[in-house]
């Protein structure tokens, strides 16, 4: 979905259990009519008109799960980045993470999510990049709750 060079990660889903063991935060949002209605969030932060997009038959008058998820993974995986580049000591001012969410069927009449993560890096190496991406992609609850699951992947550009 994006070009850039592939960052090589370790899928570490049946050795380790990455599931919380204490939940600090607990969001809460409420779908109203699908994917053309609204959604909501309990603490009033959220209140988004929900649209198909043009691609899936909708009029994307609204926006769509797809790039709500997108928004979500692009802004956890890089304050991981953040977080795993402050414990190195390095400053990762200027580093940016875009997300690229890809819907579509799959083979058992149901439909599957693809996600490109593309990293922007500009003040490191790319081999110092690679190991800081690598460690945060091991951070991220996203990436934990996705990694087995759905297609990741993970660009340097």
């Amino acid at each position: 979905m994006t070009e850039g060079a592939a960052v090589d990660t370790i899928d570490t889903a049946d050795t380790i259990d990455t599931r919380p063991t204490k939940i600090v935060y607990v969001a809460e949002a409420t779908a109203h009519g699908g994917r053309d209605g609204y959604v909501t969030s309990q603490d009033g932060q959220i209140e988004l008109k929900v649209a198909m997009p043009p691609e899936l038959g909708g009029d994307g008058n609204g926006t769509n799960p797809e790039q709500l998820f997108a928004a979500g993974y692009s802004s956890c995986f890089h304050n991981a980045l953040i977080l795993v580049g402050n414990r190195a000591g390095f400053d990762l001012t200027g580093s940016t993470v875009a997300a690229k969410v890809g819907i579509g069927p799959n083979s058992t009449q149901g439909y599957g999510l693809a996600v490109a993560l593309s990293v922007s890096l500009p003040v490191l190496d790319a081999d110092l990049a690679g190991k800081l991406v690598a460690a945060a992609h091991q951070v991220c609850p996203y990436s934990n709750a996705t990694r087995g699951n759905i297609d990741v992947t993970i660009l340097l550009g």
